[in-house]
This record gives C-alpha cells, sequence and structure tokens, in this order.
C-alpha cells in the first residue's frame, strides 16, 4: 500500500515535536523508501551546537548508513520545512530524488523561495518538489514555538 504524502508529512511532524521539546525549532524529517521510513531525524543545532544539525542533514547521514551507500535513490524525504542551501546541496549530492516540505521558508529556503537549487540546470542531479503538505500546521507549528521563545525571552529580560 502505497502511503499519503500527508502521511509521511504527519511522521516528520512527530519529528519536529521532539526537536521542540529539547527547545530546538521545531523541524523534522524523514527518508522513505519503499514505504518504509529509512532514517528519521530533527534539528539538533542547539543541543549538539553545530550549526550543520539540520533535521535533513542528520536524516541523510542516517539513510546513508543504513543503506551502506551515499546514493540515496529510490527515496523521498519529507521535511517540514523548506530545505536550506546547505541542505539542498546535501540532497543533491545524496541523489534523493524527490522532496516534499511543508511550508516555505521565505529567509533562507532553497526550494523555491530564495533560490531553487532543485532544477538548476548547472548541477548535475536534479529532483521532483512537492510543497504544501501540511504546510498550514508545518508553519503554525514554527509560529507558535517562535512566539513561546519571544516571549520566554521577554520574561527574562
Amino acid at each position: 500500500m502505497q502511503r499519503s504524502h500527508d502521511y509521511w508529512m504527519a511522521k516528520a511532524m512527530a519529528e519536529a515535536r521532539k526537536a521542540q521539546v529539547k527547545h530546538e525549532v521545531p523541524i523534522g524529517c524523514v527518508i522513505v523508501r519503499d514505504d518504509i521510513i529509512i532514517a528519521r531525524a530533527h534539528n539538533l543545532r542547539e543541543s549538539k551546537q553545530d550549526p550543520a544539525a539540520h533535521a535533513e542533514l542528520l536524516a541523510i547521514r542516517k539513510a546513508a548508513r543504513k543503506l551502506a551507500s551515499w546514493r540515496l535513490l529510490d527515496t523521498t524525504l519529507y521535511v517540514t520545512l523548506e530545505p536550506c542551501l546547505m541542505c539542498m546541496g546535501a540532497i543533491i549530492l545524496a541523489r534523493i530524488p524527490r522532496v516534499v516540505f511543508g511550508c516555505f521558508d521565505p529567509k533562507a529556503g532553497a526550494a523555491g523561495s530564495l533560490y531553487d537549487l532543485s532544477n538548476d540546470p548547472r548541477l548535475n542531479h536534479r529532483l521532483e518538489l512537492v510543497s504544501g503538505i501540511r504546510g498550514a500546521e508545518c508553519s503554525q507549528q514554527l509560529s507558535s514555538f517562535f512566539a513561546a521563545l519571544r516571549q520566554r525571552r521577554r520574561a527574562t529580560s
């Protein structure tokens, strides 16, 4: 049975909730192959003090280890927020053929907002993009997190 984008995005949103519990920006990612999650991750930049600990990069590394290959062919990456330049670079290098994301990132997005690396003819890999899956929910998850963060900062200053 082929599950829907909506189903897999719900799994990515569950990962984002794990990040939020850790006071991380709530971004979650799952990588699916043959209707099975092969990797899942959420943002850990604050916990690891690592600027590269984005959900997508962590999930890509896990998937590569699981498949024993850096080529993540026949996979779909689901992420709650449009990937940034760094993550789109990793997605392209990993040869992931399809990316599905929830909401656009007008400040850092590299899959349609600021840039669109998915079909740049200068690069050696192109991929299919699907956007807006559970977009309002993903956007609300992020907005609520940042509103609470601003409130906490005001309360302590």
